[in-house]
């Protein structure tokens, strides 16, 4: 069954284009596209997309601008375990750290080669992390220095965890897809995401990004799995 996925841009070429990149993929399913936040945001919760391609810069229908991160914070409010790309013309620091700390499970440009993109997206499908080659070295830092002040401060704490979620958390914290995850753990992707789901709710996470730099900082990464 091919994965799931919502667009959400204001430009409708951009959305039409995108769908037909993403359509050249008979293991990618485009099941809907919306222009505004509102739209994106009931559309997420009547479909339930594997995932959510998210501008970044969106209008209203009158024109006024509005902020994708205002979608990406309402879907992450109710599911944190939701899986959004945002795809932006922006390579800005700050717009790329804005949108990992409000939940974004990835960070791709625009003008990234068609062929590059797609393969991305359906990297970013199988649970993993995906951002821009070019930008990666920007975020690991100021992750890095969250991470370490969040357990300085003693903010967070493994202990919440039950033992399943835990051997997730270190799953994730090694990179594995959510696929990888189950195969490791013996169990179902259905059962991977409500324990993904659950441990970033109880460590105050918004994205698996921010839960793998500060399962890192623990020593966590090179455990086994168990």
């Amino acid at each position: 069954m091919p994965s799931t996925v919502l667009i959400v841009a204001d430009h409708p070429l951009f959305r039409r284009g995108m769908a037909e990149l993403l359509a050249m993929d008979p293991e990618i399913e485009v099941i809907g596209a919306a222009a505004h936040v509102a739209a994106a945001v009931e559309l997420v919760r009547g479909r339930d997309p594997d995932m959510i391609l998210l501008d970044l810069n969106l209008k209203t229908a009158t024109g006024a601008a509005e902020s994708g991160i205002d979608v990406l914070a309402a879907v992450k409010d109710e599911d944190p375990s939701r899986r959004v790309v945002m795809l932006t013309v922006s390579d800005a620091p700050d717009d790329l750290m804005h949108a990992i700390r409000a939940g974004a499970d990835g960070y791709l440009l625009k003008d990234m080669q068609p062929e590059e993109l797609r393969a991305r997206v359906r990297e970013a499908l199988t649970g993993k992390t995906v951002i821009c080659d070019a930008l990666a070295s920007r975020l690991a830092v100021p992750l890095r220095e969250q991470a370490q002040d969040g357990a300085r401060m003693g903010q967070r704490d493994l202990a919440l965890l039950t033992d399943r979620e835990q051997a997730v958390l270190r799953c994730i914290a090694d990179g594995q897809s959510k696929k990888l995850i189950a195969r490791t753990l013996s169990i179902t992707e259905g059962t991977v995401k409500v324990h993904v789901k659950h441990l970033l709710k109880k460590l105050g996470f918004r994205s698996r990004v921010e839960a793998a730099v500060w399962a890192t900082e623990l020593g966590l990464r090179d455990s086994a799995a168990r």
